[in-house]
């Protein structure tokens, strides 16, 4: 096996194990996929960029279509063991890692009790908040967590996997959340109702077309994020060190409001002109 065009994640390179597939929790099936996946050649050299063509090759290997959404297809896609491999990889990824010890040191320096991280996936910066913020509740929300993730999690006392959310939180996480759905400023007025009066919401977007899971009709909200959130009560207040922009919930707004309707429209209508400008 040529190791060049291999992902390494920590002890694995390529196919080839230090360790047992078994020693850390895998299913036979997920064992056998991550290996083919694993196994794959790439033309990157490499390993962020090999881990986004992996995910782009399932996403094709299930049919998905950025622009015409199959949510059947994507309920499979963002079930796929590749983003048991993706989490691996954030594990030993040095920026990314660097990001999420910023977000969950500013949790811990504010002392923040309740946290949900919304769309949690691996649960990597979740078991964070928890090292650094022991006493703070901290729950996941994610409807696509592995059976694996669920198991590492499962050994944390103060981290809870939630299937539905029926409460209101000090701050919410939403990590690379909203470029994946169809319709991201109704989901940002659903999770700010998580939120308590003057608590937070921590959030980063990539609204760009770095992977085929982000969808294009997203991308308008590259330039104009930040305004309607405010239009809809989320005043920005900083960020993480540079890891995450920080918005306080001060007033609460549906997405029936008719100013931030007619702004979502005009971002839409107004974004090959502001791509052509600003680029």
């Amino acid at each position: 096996m040529d190791q060049q065009n291999t992902i390494r994640i920590g002890t694995y390179v390529g196919a080839n194990m230090n360790i047992p597939y078994e020693n850390i929790g895998l299913s036979e099936t997920d064992e056998k996929e991550i290996g083919r996946l694993l196994a794959i050649k790439t033309p990157y050299s490499d390993d962020l960029h090999r881990m986004g063509f992996l995910l782009d090759m399932i996403w094709d290997e299930l049919g998905c279509d950025n622009k015409h959404i199959d949510d059947d297809k994507l309920a499979r896609f963002y079930s796929h063991p590749v983003w048991i491999l993706n989490g691996l990889f954030i594990e030993q990824h040095e920026l990314s890692m660097q990001n999420r010890n910023k977000i969950s040191q500013w949790i811990a320096d504010n002392k923040l009790q309740s946290v949900i991280d919304y769309g949690g996936g691996f649960g990597t910066l979740a078991r964070l908040i928890h090292q650094k913020s022991p006493e703070s509740e901290v729950v996941i929300f994610e409807p696509h967590l592995s059976d694996y993730s669920r198991k590492r999690l499962s050994e944390i006392k103060r981290v809870r996997v939630i299937s539905g959310i029926d409460k209101q939180y000090d701050c919410l996480i939403a990590e690379d959340v909203l470029e994946h759905v169809q319709n991201p400023i109704q989901l940002l007025s659903m999770m700010s109702s998580y939120v308590k009066p003057n608590g937070y919401l921590i959030i980063t977007n990539n609204f760009y077309p770095v992977i085929k899971c982000h969808l294009p009709a997203t991308f308008h909200l590259r330039y104009t994020f930040d305004r309607i959130a405010k239009a809809m009560g989320l005043q920005k207040c900083g960020t993480a060190e540079g890891a995450a922009t920080i918005y306080r919930k001060c007033d609460y707004n549906t997405t029936s409001n008719t100013k931030v309707i007619l702004m979502e429209y005009g971002s839409k209508f107004m974004f090959p002109i502001f791509k052509l400008v600003l680029g």
